[in-house]
């Protein structure tokens, strides 16, 4: 039984995370992509992977992995889901293979930070060490090429319903989790078809005004909270909604999640950021196979 593994059945316990160091020298079941197509940013943030759910689009994660590369990664929270797996354990080759890729990072020389989420809360009583060259911290300032500052935090401590009612958090984590199976369904429909990925809790959420609502005060709470720590603005994850916003002068970055959206937010080496659909990359990237292969066989 490998470490992460080992990790996942004690439901994030302590007890085995120091195997973390070892894992980076074992094997993928999906060997890492040698591509020409590979990317370079300064920094790239991801977060909401919920690892050890059905829901967690780890194969589409594991592409992106195989396709950028960065001298720093944050992971702003819920990477390992460990309410889920607390209730029932699953936790297929793919999600050792997304782990074993951002310990591979780490170990190459990017410095990889960890944020622990809510999902994830049982690292934050590891704050403040360094695990196979990851280290794992309560939020952290990060500093742009152009001279920004922003803060970093997963932004559950923002989330009211978290805070005040955890009853209600986890009720509606099992609705939640009945929405992806159902976007599962809808996207094995849609591959069966050759259509692009989908996903219906996302256009569920943009649809529903309360939901708008939610996230639209929760962005503003949080940009409000950035500006009375002095930054220049704020990256963080929790409600899956990958975003840009300038809220009265702070700067709001929303790094999505890779269970709906499938995003990641980045900086390129000139301080610009860019949030990425990695969805659209990959469709935009077949599109462009099937062009060069009716090309070929029109020559």
């Amino acid at each position: 039984m490998d470490a992460v593994t080992k990790i996942a059945m004690d439901g994030l316990s302590g007890g085995t995370i120091a195997d973390f160091a070892d894992f980076a020298n074992s094997h993928p079941a999906i060997p890492e992509r040698a591509t020409s197509e590979r990317r370079r940013y300064r920094t790239i943030w991801i977060s909401d992977i919920h690892l050890g759910t059905r829901g967690c689009n780890a194969d589409m994660l594991i592409d992106f992995l195989d396709h950028v590369d960065s001298e720093r990664m944050y992971l702003v929270g819920d990477i390992i889901d460990g309410w889920r797996l607390k209730k029932r354990f699953y936790w297929p080759a793919a999600h050792n293979d997304v782990v074993w890729r951002l310990l591979k990072r780490a170990k190459r020389g990017t410095e990889v930070i960890y944020i622990p989420g809510n999902h994830d809360e049982v690292m934050r009583q590891f704050t403040g060490l360094d695990f196979g060259g990851v280290a794992i911290r309560r939020k952290a300032i990060h500093e742009t090429a152009d001279g920004r500052r922003l803060l970093v935090l997963h932004g559950d401590e923002f989330d009211a319903i978290t805070l005040a009612h955890r009853w209600l958090a986890h009720v509606g984590d099992v609705a939640y989790e009945f929405m992806m199976a159902l976007n599962r369904w809808v996207n094995a429909y849609r591959r069966f078809f050759n259509l692009p990925y989908w996903s219906l809790s996302k256009h569920a959420k943009a649809k529903v005004k309360n939901a708008v609502q939610f996230i639209s005060n929760f962005e503003e709470i949080v940009a409000q909270a950035a500006g009375s720590r002095g930054v220049d603005g704020v990256v963080c994850g929790h409600i899956h909604t990958a975003e840009f916003r300038d809220i009265n002068g702070i700067e709001y970055y929303n790094d999505g999640d890779w269970v709906e959206g499938c995003t990641a937010l980045v900086e390129h080496f000139d301080g610009r950021m860019e949030l990425l659909h990695w969805a659209d990359e990959i469709a935009a990237r077949a599109k462009a196979r099937s062009v060069a292969k009716i090309e070929m066989m029109a020559a």
